[in-house]
Parts: C-alpha cells; structure tokens; sequence
C-alpha cells in the first residue's frame, strides 16, 4: 500500500513501468509485483502510494498511459550515492523548468533531468538531499502539496 507499486494482469512481477495521469500529467514509476485488476476496462490497479502521487486518491480511477521501463534498475538503498527529492516529471521541457524556477526561490539544489523511455522522454524536476534530510525536505514539500518521489542513485 505505501510502496510505488501496481497490479497488471500479463506483465511479469518485477517489471517497472511509468504510469502517467493522462488528465493531469502526472507520471510515477511503480514495480509490478501482484496481478489485476479483474475489472472490465481497467488495465491496472495502483498501490495507494501510487495513485496519491497522481492525484487519483478522490476519483479512484482515471485514463492513464503505461510505458514498460526496459533496463530500468530500481534505486538502491545500499552504498553511497546521490538522493533526491523528485517533484514533478513533465513531457514538456519548458514545464520542468517553469517548476524549478518556483522552487529554486526557497531550495537549493534543484534541477531538471532528462529520462527516455522507450515512447517518450520526461523531464524530471528533483531536489538534491543527503540521508540525514532528505525525509524532512520531502515531508516540506508534501506539505506544500507537491507530489514527491524519493529516489536513491
């Protein structure tokens, strides 16, 4: 339930995929790691987590667009590496850097990535962070409203 995760009848488990929100936008990265749904006309069934990040927690259902990530590893939560808040990911380039501009005036650290999937590329806003803050920056921007993602490289 509090794990970025779904339920798709045919893709494997361990098979991550992005979802987008085809109403808003909104894209997040969930592991397939249960099978459904078993309603008719719905072709997958968010964790909790998941769907809070796409803003779908009211309605409950909405039209979304699944891409499999192929070669995607999930983020590894052994060993040193960079983390990162991420806030946003956009298909458009110039929306990304509009969300920066409004963040870089109260965080530092902000910047906009580039991720190709094998049917788009989505520009990721993500605030750098370090272990000992990177869940106090995260609860700061829930708090404001954001959709927040945590990921560990």
């Amino acid at each position: 339930m509090n794990d970025l995760t779904a339920a798709h009848q045919t893709l494997p488990f361990g098979t991550y995929v992005m979802v987008t929100n085809l109403a808003n936008v909104r894209s997040v990265v969930v592991r397939i790691n249960d099978r459904g749904p078993f309603k008719r006309h719905r072709i997958i069934d968010l964790s909790y987590a998941a769907a809070r990040v796409l803003d779908l927690i009211g309605p409950g259902t909405a039209r979304v667009r699944i891409e499999v990530l192929k070669g995607f590893r999930p983020p590894s939560s052994s060993g040193p590496g960079a983390v990162w808040v991420q806030v946003g990911a956009f298909s458009v380039q110039e929306n990304a850097y509009a969300l920066k501009r409004q963040l870089d005036e109260r965080y530092g650290g902000v910047e906009v990535t580039r991720q190709q999937t094998g049917r788009a590329v989505y520009y990721r806003v993500r605030i750098k962070a370090d272990e000992a803050t990177v869940k106090a920056l995260a609860q700061r921007l829930a708090g404001e409203g954001r959709p927040v993602i945590i990921v560990h490289e």
